[in-house]
């Protein structure tokens, strides 16, 4: 178009039509995020530009990040990061300043950071326009355009600088968007940091676990003695090497000491040591367990069960690390941390006088009570999942997953044998399966009682019948990936049967299809 004022080309018809278009798109799109992508499309045709590029200055870290792109993949827009003065975009955002670069080839300050290609025979520009709100840069617009011949993009500039302030809104929005993100990002790592680490050895998630990795946590950089509580088979031995595991003296020896399993007359000198001739039958020098954990740990599990005399014995190495051999009048000095375990009522036992009052406070220092598996049951799942595993590795098994109606049997029992009986029940059960899927009726008899299930009065034989009936049909049908005929084969019975079982069930099959054991 020849403008007759100034005898010179003019585009501001089409200009304006443009304008006009893109401030209709900005103030009417429903989602103002897509803005930006919708407006950056339409300017790179417009201006006949390959690449087009908004990027939002974060003031408070010292960084620009990719707002919008149009004509970039995913992988060259996740490289579109700079910080403060780094290339032109850098440039532009530090000094507001427009940058123009007819060649890019030719310009060291352009690092072409996300990675984009100039076509073939033709010459790369760049044209960077900072974003301005409020006297305030808030971003940068920028365009690749591919050229032949061009020198002056005046035009462009103008142009964008015009976009440029039209978007601002969108790109304030936007930004706000990515700090609230950031924020979020930063603080969901500062919860994480708080939240203890489980420790490698212990299976577990619930919060009773959370509390308990809490403590662990907090005592192991210690040397002070911990006393660890709980009934038989929660675990405290993998609590205290946990401690020990996470400690100074991790490094160190870590000596478990079972008190309850050794006779009166010898726990002395397993603790303490002997030299050779102390009494009938010592024939050699014998290193106590104390003197073998110097500089590492001693665990003295049961300490509920050591007699009043070797209390007193332990007393005074709890005051002052110092041990004397059976036989020996020489005094050794043993650098040890002293974790102590009970499953006993030591409250109980002073009010008896079967257990010194001076020693208990010695080694109630840090007291750690790990919960029961009744308390935890939200981590039967999780600790069956990985006894599975586990004894698959040991016994060259293929047990692939439990049943719901299996799960629900362990999560009704009380488990007094805490752990180590679900770890024993989960044995017994992968080697009774005969088809690589823990089912219910693969359960030990005393999980499957009224008493020890807490079921009493709580269904008819024929309810109770119905229940296993059910999961043995949807146990098929996940086998089958829903396919009714091999599933009734699977089980001896006709499709029939089969058919109205589902039915009477209310089973719907397309919840089994394309399933297999693998998916559990």
């Amino acid at each position: 178009m020849y403008c007759r004022r100034n005898g010179k080309d003019c585009y501001a018809e089409t200009d304006l039509e443009f304008l006009v278009n893109i401030s209709d798109i900005i103030s009417h799109s429903e989602d103002i995020y897509k803005n930006l992508e919708v407006v950056l499309k339409n300017l790179c045709l417009f201006l006949k530009a390959q690449y087009g590029m908004v990027t939002i200055v974060d003031h408070e870290h010292g960084k620009i990040m990719l707002g919008a792109a149009y004509g970039l993949t995913k992988e060259e827009e996740n490289r579109g990061t700079y910080s403060m003065g780094e290339g032109i975009v850098g440039k532009v955002a530090e000094t507001g300043k427009p940058v123009i670069i007819s060649d890019v080839s030719k310009d060291a300050a352009f690092l072409n950071r996300t990675g984009v290609k100039k076509p073939d025979g033709k010459i790369m520009a760049f044209l960077c326009v900072p974003v301005i709100v409020k006297n305030e840069i808030i971003g940068t617009l920028s365009i690749h355009r591919a050229h032949q011949f061009d020198s002056d993009f005046s035009h462009e500039i103008k142009f964008l600088n015009i976009i440029g302030m039209l978007i601002g809104k969108s790109v304030t929005i936007r930004r706000k968007h990515i700090a609230e993100l950031e924020e979020l990002r930063r603080e969901n790592l500062r919860l994480r940091s708080d939240k203890p680490l489980r420790p490698d050895n212990i299976i577990g998630n619930s919060s009773l676990m959370h509390d308990l990795y809490q403590l662990i946590e907090r005592v192991s950089p210690t040397n002070s003695t911990v006393l660890i509580r709980g009934e038989s088979g929660v675990g405290k031995e993998l609590i205290a090497e946990a401690i020990h595991k996470a400690s100074a003296r991790a490094g160190k020896p870590f000596v478990k000491v079972n008190c309850s399993a050794m006779p009166e007359t010898l726990i002395e000198s397993e603790l303490f040591g002997h030299e050779k001739g102390a009494f009938t039958g010592a024939i050699a020098t014998h290193t106590g367990k104390f003197e073998l954990a110097s500089g590492g740990t001693i665990f003295l599990d049961e300490i509920g069960d050591v007699p009043l005399t070797i209390q007193v014995k332990l007393l005074r190495v709890l005051q002052q690390r110092q041990i004397e051999r059976i036989g020996s009048n020489r005094t050794l000095n043993v650098d040890v941390r002293i974790i102590t375990a009970t499953n006993r009522d030591l409250e109980a036992m002073i009010r008896n006088s079967t257990f010194r009052e001076d020693f208990y406070y010695r080694i109630n220092v840090f007291p750690i009570y790990v919960p029961a598996l009744r308390e935890r049951r939200a981590d039967i799942t999780m600790l069956a999942d990985h006894f599975i595993n586990k004894i698959n590795k040991q016994n060259r098994m293929n047990v692939k997953r439990i049943t719901g109606g299996a799960l629900d049997m362990l999560m009704m029992y009380s488990w007094p044998g805490n752990i180590r009986e679900l770890e024993n029940v989960i044995e017994r059960a992968m080697i009774m399966t005969t088809d690589n899927v823990i089912h219910s009726y693969n359960l030990p008899p005393s999980l499957q009682t009224a008493v020890s299930s807490n079921t009493i009065d709580k269904g008819s034989l024929g309810l109770v019948l119905g229940k296993v009936e059910k999961q043995m049909i949807i146990d098929a049908l996940i086998a089958n990936n829903g396919n009714i005929a091999k599933s009734a084969t699977q089980l001896g019975i006709t499709e029939r049967i089969m058919g109205l079982r589902i039915r009477k069930y209310n089973i719907h099959i397309q919840n089994y299809k394309y399933l297999s054991n693998d998916n559990g």
